[in-house]
């Protein structure tokens, strides 16, 4: 189908308009959201209407519910960013308990002694991942060829893994 006459897409608009708009109201329960996803349905349908004039029902009943599902998406990725934004927030901003301090100060504690117990090669590699360094810095630093970084921080990760669950 061609794009619709001026007189033939008023006709088509104001026999499905209330349609499509009570179905995309039930499926986001906000009547001004809906009137908008409404409009971009039969901006849809003007741009690019369907090849079968006869199907036109069934291609809008389509276009809305994939538009409803595209906007409830983009709801729900901007509520989990918002939460991570929020808990990233009270994180940095809320200070911490005392016993919380301890807490950490004993974990670090007990970290710094188990990489006390492995080679030195191998706690420098941890130490300088853990602080941002690139492989290939590591490499460098540690006179490595840059493929066998991955190797030994992957032993290493296991070796301190091995220390810490011998202590618990």
């Amino acid at each position: 189908m061609d794009i619709p006459e001026p007189e033939q897409f008023q006709q088509i608009f104001y026999e499905h308009y209330p349609i499509v708009k009570r179905k995309l109201y039930a499926l986001l329960r906000d009547e001004a959201i809906a009137d908008d996803l409404a409009q971009e349905v039969f901006l849809r349908l003007y741009r690019n209407p369907p090849d079968d004039p006869q199907a036109i029902g069934a291609w809008l009943h389509r276009v809305l519910t994939r538009i409803a599902y595209d906007y409830m998406d983009k709801k729900a990725r901007e509520r989990r960013l918002q939460n991570k934004q929020e808990q990233y927030y009270d994180l940095q901003h809320s200070p911490p308990s005392g016993e919380d301090v301890v807490i950490q100060q004993m974990e670090q504690a007990e970290v710094q002694e188990w990489l006390e117990q492995l080679p030195l090669r191998d706690r420098q590699a941890l130490l300088m991942k853990y602080s941002g360094y690139s492989y290939a810095e590591i490499a460098e630093e540690l006179q490595l060829k840059p493929l066998l970084v991955g190797t030994l921080l992957h032993r290493a990760t296991n070796k301190l893994r091995k220390k810490m669950l011998r202590s618990t």
